[in-house]
């Protein structure tokens, strides 16, 4: 009966934790792909501006825009979340360098959405293990 009481305890948190990220994959899908991804790939005013500060060129707000998308829809694909969620985590970790030391800006957001993205990489790390895996199996010559 003990037994059964915690497993049954462990399936629930196991559930809500499930829920819980999901929950933040879908958010944070969301303003990745429709908000930041999109803003920059249409060339709003501000990510225009940022990327002049920046002094690279326009083609890169277009590069990055295009990885926000991909990136934010890959979160909601179970087989993708996880190299979604890396992906994003390595956008973010960009954008945290950028505002660091080249526009002067401030760190507190690009932190918030690059622990994000390391909370969901970390947590779906089996689904990136599990494609890893299929991709290899793809790549040998006897398909094991």
């Amino acid at each position: 009966m003990n037994r059964s009481m915690a497993t049954t305890h462990s399936d629930v948190r196991a559930r809500v934790g499930n829920i819980s990220l999901w929950i933040l994959q879908i958010a944070l899908g969301g303003l990745f792909a429709f908000n930041f991804g999109l803003g920059k790939v249409l060339g709003s005013e501000q990510s225009v501006e940022l990327f002049a500060d920046i002094g690279v060129g326009q083609w890169l707000r277009h590069v990055i825009g295009i990885l926000e998308i991909a990136g934010g829809i890959g979160l909601l694909i179970p087989r993708l979340s996880g190299v979604a969620a890396l992906g994003l985590f390595g956008v973010m970790s960009g954008a945290l360098i950028t505002e660091a030391f080249i526009v002067d800006g401030s760190l507190l957001t690009p932190l918030v959405w690059l622990i994000c993205a390391a909370i969901i990489a970390w947590f779906r790390r089996d689904h990136t293990l599990e494609l890893t895996r299929r991709l290899r199996s793809l790549r040998s010559p006897t398909g094991s």
